[in-house]
């Protein structure tokens, strides 16, 4: 009679864990990222004629966006320093005991399912949540959209 070894089940079950991993990678990879990745999630709503998009960027502000639209195609970029230099009235760098804040960038690229009117597009952003809305029709042509 043959002893059964403990760790096979431990070795399986580590296995199957690793499966689990990699599935999730892929698919934050195929949906275009969010916070994990590098990226942001969104939410795209089809309100009949007009798709509305919604990202939530906190800690952005509205110059730190940058919107743009070309065919089928919406394109969010939002990038932020932090500063760096010398407290108030104090011409010498500071001296930090804990520095966790740094500069960050995120993008996303989404493909809209119709075709949209680069014409009828408006981005506005109140408190950190970006809101796009996109008109649909004929997309013949790229442009920036000012964030409001």
């Amino acid at each position: 009679m043959t002893r059964r070894n403990p760790f096979d089940d431990i070795d399986r079950l580590f296995d199957r864990l690793n499966r689990q991993f990699e599935d999730a990678a892929e698919m934050f990879d195929a949906e275009g990222g969010d916070a994990l990745t590098g990226g942001f999630a969104a939410d795209v709503e089809d309100a009949g004629d007009e798709f509305v998009v919604t990202v939530d960027l906190p800690g952005f502000e509205k110059e730190d966006v940058d919107v743009r639209v070309q065919d089928r195609a919406l394109s969010i970029t939002a990038e932020r320093t932090t500063e760096t230099g010398s407290s108030e009235g104090d011409d010498d760098e500071s001296t930090y005991v804990r520095r966790e804040r740094h500069g960050q960038s995120v993008s996303r690229r989404l493909t809209l399912p119709e075709p949209i009117d680069t014409d009828d597009v408006a981005a506005t952003m109140k408190n950190g949540v970006l809101t796009v809305t996109l008109g649909k029709e004929d997309g013949s042509g790229g442009h920036r959209i000012e964030v409001e």
